[in-house]
């Protein structure tokens, strides 16, 4: 039996891992987080890359030791129910309710928006994300032609740009990140914040989505041992992680040192279309929107893609692929529309309560061996963290919509009676209790079942 992947094989495989992973839509939040970070994007760019990379890849490997066919079947062993919304809502994250829309916006932000007076933004990005989703759906309902081709040349393409980009601007940086004051959140909780900030990226829950794909592929070269897919899977995801890792630090580099010309900018969107237009002038910015455009098409195509196979398969009487396809690109391009600030503001209360449950998910998975993956364990550490993580989705959520509810007293008793809560990290302490209840619980049934 296979025990290792060749060095080509790994190369494959870290290859198309790193373009499952890596969208478009991956840049605007080191760029964004550099400019508002100043001189402490070092330690909020570590923070960033603990969730924006090391959660993914753990979460691969998560889906590797399971043996598991997919995120329904890892997330069923909480309960059958709790397995079906987990995935459902999971899904619908990193689908139409939140990232493919945002394909649509960063494409907007990026390169469309900057075309147009502010009073005709509304109007265009009416218009282009129609146009933009209209491509969408066809290609989903051919999907194989756009991926293969664009993954081949598109992304290459796309990645040589901002090579370029990076290299000119660091070559002739606009500031010095030392005299760059931080701001906000920043200014006394850097790391925690950045760690916060690659909730954004969502890569963890694609890689709970999507790391099932990368496992097959492993397996399909020939590697079956759990132990061995896992390892190779890990070794794989190594090599494409440091080179997320180097593109997240350089741009993150980049938008602290272009604070010092441009400012903040409004999102990370406009201050990477700012940046290339500032070192290559409007053909700078032109070729970045167009490459950023096909980008976040592949990336919407493939969401598309996934969300209506998934969909199809957990509810197999309800609808055929192409309906669920059609209703995913309609959803899609409705909340488009409400700007990519809306959609980043709205998506981060979702991951705030999302993202502790992926992360228990994923430690349970990869240490489950310890406790024979008994259910009662999974439950408990599940059920304390969803209480816990209710707190910090209405911390997170607007101030509007938070006032709408008057559910601003769970903030305030989760502050008084959480610790790390008043940094979103409120989730923590209740896992742990409910870790060291399930294991008791485990145990006290073990020994009656010794006894019988």
């Amino acid at each position: 039996m296979k025990k290792n992947l060749t060095l080509k094989e790994t190369i494959f495989v870290a290859s198309m891992l790193f373009g499952m992973f890596f969208g478009a839509g991956n840049l605007i939040f080191p760029a964004s987080m550099g400019q508002l970070a100043g001189e402490r994007m070092w330690l909020a760019a570590v923070g960033f890359l603990i969730t924006g990379v090391g959660l993914p890849l753990l979460g691969v490997a998560a889906l590797g030791i399971s043996r598991k066919d997919g995120l329904l079947e890892v997330s069923s062993q909480v309960g059958k129910r709790y397995g079906i919304c987990f995935t459902s809502v999971l899904y619908l994250t990193i689908g139409p309710f939140f990232a493919i829309p945002r394909c649509a916006t960063v494409a907007f932000s990026v390169g469309v928006e900057q075309m147009f007076p502010e009073n005709d933004h509304t109007m265009a990005l009416a218009v282009f994300s129609v146009l933009f989703f209209a491509v969408v759906l066809f290609f989903s309902l051919r999907p194989g032609k756009i991926l293969v081709w664009i993954g081949k040349i598109l992304n290459p393409l796309f990645l040589c740009f901002l090579a370029i980009l990076i290299v000119r601007a660091l070559l002739s940086p606009m500031g010095a990140i030392g005299a760059l004051e931080p701001t906000g959140a920043y200014e006394t909780q850097a790391f925690f914040t950045g760690v916060l900030e690659g909730y954004n990226t969502m890569d963890a829950l694609a890689g709970l989505a999507f790391g099932i794909i990368v496992v097959q592929v492993v397996r399909g070269l020939g590697v079956e041992e759990s132990g061995d897919v896992a390892k190779n899977t890990v070794k794989a995801g190594v090599f494409s992680s440091i080179l997320m890792a180097v593109i997240y630090l350089l741009v993150t580099v980049v938008g602290a040192q272009s604070r010092a010309v441009i400012g903040i900018s409004e999102n990370g969107g406009i201050a990477l279309a700012q940046i290339a237009e500032h070192y290559f002038g409007k053909a700078g910015a032109l070729i970045l929107a167009v490459t950023v455009t096909l980008a976040c098409l592949k990336t919407a195509v493939g969401l598309i893609t996934s969300c209506g196979e998934t969909f199809e398969k957990i509810f197999p009487k309800a609808f055929s692929y192409r309906v669920w396809a059609i209703g995913f690109t309609a959803v899609s391009l409705l909340i488009a529309n409400l700007g990519l600030n809306v959609i980043i503001a709205y998506s981060l209360p979702v991951l705030m309560f999302l993202y502790p449950l992926a992360i228990t998910l994923i430690l349970l998975t990869l240490f489950g061996v310890c406790f024979q993956n008994d259910p009662i364990v999974y439950r408990c550490v599940t059920g304390f963290t969803a209480i816990a993580a209710v707190a910090d989705f209405i911390r997170a959520l607007p101030d509007a919509a938070k006032a709408f509810l008057h559910a601003g007293w769970i903030v305030e008793e989760a502050d008084r009676i959480l610790p790390f809560s008043k940094i979103g990290f409120g989730w923590i302490a209740p896992a742990a209790i409910g870790l060291v209840v399930g294991l008791i619980l485990w145990k006290i049934r073990e020994e009656k079942l010794e006894q019988v």
